[in-house]
């Protein structure tokens, strides 16, 4: 039984770090390291910090209310977990065809074949996952073997770059300069959307909840935030090492060039490995906590809940199939799902002192400071891009 509820829990972590690692996190990991060099170290220590800060309370809050966060929101205030599960299924829409278009460049890489050949590929794989009767166990054994290949590939990579970890291991701390906008896009991209609540609504399927089980959902959302972090850190490396070398980054696709340029022809086929790895458990972890969103609005939706997210992960893949990556809608998309991880940790917070929600439970005054320091930054940024973008839209 030890054994079973221990790989429930860090099934969850990996459901929660795969499902940040995909095509955008290694882009922008890359992006960054090139702009800001040995420096970006100092951007991931920030975002681990406050990342924690925010999965550490809402996964708390989920299990101590034996309620997902739509059902939670809906109780602090009627109405709003309704406009939480919009934003999350209409966010997660959207990025879910740039996770099926990354994993059909992957295969692209690995086999020859074209990329919509291999998102319809990825997508099959994906949807057979959960056509099978235990889809929640094989979900979460899948996400921990596509987890360690990421992981230990980029690796490899990291130390084929040959990265000064010494000038890394400094500028963490002492960085020539501070990148806000880095940080909260860091921060957006590991525990933004859907992805913080991606592992706490797999524990409560999976029936660890209550107080007695704060423990260990805490070390899991850590784990989570842990592995999401190691994989981001190897990624930072490798990506040093090639720049450090004055080797220049095809702007096209950033992290293929780190993993050509850093191990050649070998180095670029990892990369076809890493992208699709992260990319089709991307779609895993999108679809199956979008729809979690839905679930408890409506009794047919709760025992049709995995025909659902086969339909979620196929329209996805119609879409990019289709039409390709609409860019605007997903820049739209984008500027509205930085507003839901404010939104849904604020409402967490508050949640967190109703008894109505969590009984007899105290929650510790320095998680909380920690969650509104991340609330407030996450709100800011969201504002200043809602403003930025909108208006580029309605060119």
């Amino acid at each position: 039984m030890k054994q079973s509820r221990w790989s429930i829990l860090l099934g969850a972590a990996f459901l929660m770090a795969t499902s940040a690692i995909g095509p955008g996190f290694l882009t922008q990991t890359t992006v960054f390291t090139e702009k800001l060099a040995a420096s970006f170290g100092f951007v991931i220590l920030m975002s681990i910090l406050l990342d924690i800060g925010a999965q550490m309370n809402v996964w708390r809050i989920i299990a101590v209310s034996e309620k997902r966060a739509q059902d939670i929101a809906n109780m602090v205030l009627p109405g709003m977990g309704y406009l939480v599960a919009l934003l999350v299924v209409m966010g997660g829409l959207a990025f879910n065809i740039g996770n099926v278009a990354g994993a059909g460049l992957g295969l692209n890489v690995l086999f020859g074949i074209s990329a919509e050949t291999g998102a319809l590929a990825s997508a099959i794989i994906a949807i057979c996952i959960f056509l099978v009767r235990e889809a929640g166990k094989l979900m979460d054994r899948f996400a921990q073997l596509m987890g360690f290949v990421m992981i230990l590939l980029t690796l490899y990579v990291a130390i084929t770059s040959g990265p000064p970890v010494g000038e890394a291991v400094i500028k963490t701390f002492v960085p020539d300069s501070i990148d806000i906008l880095a940080i909260v896009t860091l921060v957006g991209g590991t525990v933004g959307g859907y992805i913080t609540f991606a592992g706490g609504h797999r524990l409560l399927d999976a029936g660890v909840k209550g107080a007695a089980s704060l423990p260990e959902v805490t070390r899991s959302s850590v784990s989570g935030i842990a592995i999401a972090s190691v994989m981001r850190i190897f990624l930072f490396l490798a990506a040093l090492g090639v720049v450090a070398q004055g080797l220049v980054l095809d702007p096209a696709n950033p992290p293929a060039s780190v993993f050509q340029l850093a191990a050649g022809s070998i180095g670029y086929k990892i990369f076809g490995i890493v992208m699709w790895a992260a990319a089709v458990t991307s779609v895993v972890g999108c679809a199956y906590t979008s729809v979690s969103f839905i679930r408890t609005f409506h009794p047919k939706i709760e025992q049709a809940h995995k025909w659902i997210i086969i339909g979620f992960i196929a329209i996805s893949t119609l879409v990019f199939l289709i039409v390709g990556r609409p860019v605007k809608i997903l820049v739209l998309v984008g500027a509205l799902n930085g507003l839901i991880l404010p939104i849904t940790l604020g409402v967490m917070l508050i949640a967190a002192y109703r008894k109505k929600i969590v009984g007899d439970y105290q929650h510790p005054l320095w998680m909380a400071v920690f969650g509104g320091i991340v609330v407030a930054a996450m709100a800011c940024m969201s504002i200043y891009t809602l403003i930025n973008e909108l208006p580029k839209l309605m060119l």
